[in-house]
């Protein structure tokens, strides 16, 4: 079966997309990307851990964050998305809503360490949307972690709970799920490159004509 989708006349949906983009970037806080960026320097300092939380694709940018908060930042960074068995196991045995809370528990989360969620709704209980973030954010609180996150403009309980949260300004509601994954991705590579973070130069960018 073939689905046709048609451009309402006179709209230019990539414009707007772009435009609305742009727009986003222009108001972005990037003042909480350096209190950022000075908090997580002092969790590698202490010998810390960075654990990355996210719910659908921001599980997928966790990821990648792992990846590049490890190599070019050196930060001893984890998510608990990175291991179906183990997720799964315990979404099977125990719920959904206390796996990312028993596994902040089981790896002995502490003062030392900090957590940092992308999600576009930042979690909530009702409606009850990624339940499981706002458990795991409370077992990071309790356990005197440091909490960050980039969110959507609704911020959610982690715009409530975090010591520093940055919400994505996408005044367009069709776009804030779109939008706001895509500054979760900006904000981290922001963080790479930032001088207080900054221990490696990307392949690509160290190799000279």
């Amino acid at each position: 079966m073939t689905v046709t989708v048609e451009t309402p006349a006179g709209v230019d949906l990539g414009t707007r997309f772009l435009e609305t983009l742009a727009a986003v970037a222009g108001d972005l806080d990037h003042t909480a990307v350096d209190r950022m960026a000075q908090r997580l320097a002092r969790v590698r300092a202490e010998q810390g851990r960075v654990f990355l939380l996210g719910v659908g694709g921001g599980a997928g940018n966790a990821t990648h964050a792992v990846c590049d908060l490890r190599n070019l930042a050196g930060l001893d960074a984890h998510a608990p998305t990175d291991n179906a068995a183990t997720l799964t196991a315990a979404i099977n045995d125990r719920g959904w809503r206390s796996a990312y809370a028993e596994w902040l528990t089981c790896a002995n989360i502490g003062p030392r360490d900090a957590v940092m969620v992308f999600s576009v709704g930042g979690g909530s209980e009702e409606p009850p949307v990624s339940v499981n973030l706002v458990e795991a954010l409370r077992t990071a609180q309790d356990s005197g972690a440091y909490i960050c996150g980039v969110v959507g403009p609704d911020g959610g309980e982690t715009a409530r709970m975090a010591d520093e949260c940055l919400r994505v300004p996408v005044n367009d509601r069709d776009y804030r799920t779109t939008h706001t994954e895509i500054f979760q991705s900006v904000v981290w590579h922001m963080l790479i490159v930032h001088p207080l973070l900054a221990v490696t130069t990307p392949r690509w960018e160290s190799l000279r004509p």
